[in-house]
């Protein structure tokens, strides 16, 4: 029985699933619209290089999702928490299939044209800043205090399982069956998923929540800028993903490496290193440092960036990205540990919309910078730079905010007032 034991401590901690029905339904529902959108997220970029052959092109995206993510996502925040989130989930998950319907449409006409490639970047990034906060704030909602840690390493599971397989099979589809098919499974996921949704339980706001407004808005933004911990948290994403984010330049990597036919691998081979880290996070809830995890995830992530871009083969180039996958899996077990164990119930919503801008608007500035100075100083240049930039930021940041590095889940005031009022809330619904 020893060797079961220790295998235990190593495999996922399954608790969440077996204690939830909404957790279970969640993450089955994640899993189909996240492999569904894994296409479109391959094909977009591909299409947009196919009619451009430009990196700078490719990186726009970025530019061109940065504003809607932001607007939306800091009124999404607020509109969690004053809408039923079921409610806002099912709205956006809806029209994120109407924009996949669109991708179909202008893939079938004989000559597809390039601006509703943008327009459908903007407005995806516009619905999924809406949606995030509500996803986001329903897990604390739904899984008990204890059992966070194991939740989001099952959730970071689904999220990368399907990060996996759509771009796996995204590059063979496109090569082979060409952008129309890529973007009909988007749509196929995406039905599947809104009528998922519906079996949601309603998930209302408290009686005395405020309406969405600049006003609630600030109240989130004064409280996250007051901790310390989760300043460091946000920023430490935000830089890691802003100078070593090379996702939008994979296209010209593959190429300068004389191996077009690996790009799907490329995409993959982060979610292949955070898989493996979550097959095998049964360890991290027994961890309270969750600060650590934040810290060292991020500065791992910068270093196999580093890697990635000088070496020129491919299958290290394949390594190291999914030693960076792993790194940013830790990184962001520490993150979302940290915020569902200590940002109260009335603002989680807020919270959560600030928290999309952390580790969204990120990735879409790196794709900007990544394009730019590809274009500028040559693809692998572009990669170990940000990558060696993302290493020197982390450090800056966690001496700058010492607080993340001692954050403990056992001591620390915030966590500890959180777990007392879900216990008080626990308790009264079960008088009730």
């Amino acid at each position: 029985m020893a060797p079961r034991t220790r295998l235990g401590a190593i495999l996922p901690d399954l608790t969440p699933w077996r204690s939830s029905r909404e957790f279970r339904l969640l993450w089955v529902q994640g899993l189909i619209a996240f492999f569904g959108s894994s296409m479109a997220l391959i094909a977009l970029p591909l299409q947009i290089k196919d009619l451009t052959d430009s990196p700078a092109a490719v990186g726009a995206m970025g530019a061109v999702e940065l504003v809607p993510l932001v607007v939306f996502g800091l009124y999404g925040g607020a509109l969690a928490d004053a809408a039923d989130r079921r409610k806002v989930i099912l709205a956006t998950e809806a029209g994120l299939g109407l924009l996949a319907v669109l991708l179909l449409v202008n893939a079938l006409i004989p000559a597809p044209m390039l601006w509703p490639l943008y327009v459908v970047a903007a407005g995806v990034s516009a619905l999924a800043g809406l949606q995030r906060p509500a996803l986001d704030s329903l897990l604390a909602r739904i899984v008990p205090h204890d059992q966070l840690t194991a939740a989001a390493a099952l959730n970071a599971l689904r999220w990368q399982t399907g990060a996996i397989a759509g771009p796996a099979l995204a590059g063979v589809v496109v090569a082979y069956a060409g952008y129309p098919t890529a973007y009909s499974v988007t749509v196929l996921g995406f039905a599947v998923s809104v009528a998922m949704c519906t079996r949601l339980s309603p998930a209302p706001p408290s009686h005395d929540a405020e309406r969405p407004s600049l006003r609630a808005i600030a109240q989130g933004a004064r409280y996250a800028w007051s901790r310390p911990v989760l300043l460091g948290t946000y920023a430490i994403d935000l830089a890691a993903m802003f100078f070593a984010y090379p996702n939008t330049v994979f296209p010209f990597l593959a190429d300068d490496l004389h191996a077009t036919w690996a790009l799907g691998l490329m995409y993959a081979a982060g979610s292949v290193g955070s898989v493996l880290l979550s097959l095998t996070s049964g360890w991290t809830s027994r961890v309270r440092r969750h600060g650590l995890f934040v810290v060292f995830g991020a500065a791992g992530w910068g270093l196999a960036i580093t890697a990635a871009g000088w070496f020129a083969n491919v299958w290290l180039v394949l390594l190291c990205l999914v030693f960076a996958g792993a790194g940013d899996m830790l990184s962001g077990l520490g993150r979302s540990t940290i915020w569902n164990q200590t940002i109260p119930e009335e603002l989680r919503g807020r919270l959560a919309g600030i928290e999309v801008l952390s580790y969204s608007v990120g990735p879409q500035l790196g794709q900007v910078r990544a394009g730019t100075l590809a274009g500028w100083t040559g693809t692998r240049n572009a990669i170990w730079s940000g990558g060696l930039a993302c290493v020197a930021s982390v450090g800056v940041l966690a001496a700058v905010l010492p607080k993340l590095l001692t954050y403990d889940a056992d001591t620390d005031t915030d966590a500890q007032l959180r777990r007392a009022r879900k216990e008080e809330a626990a308790a009264a619904a079960s008088a009730i």
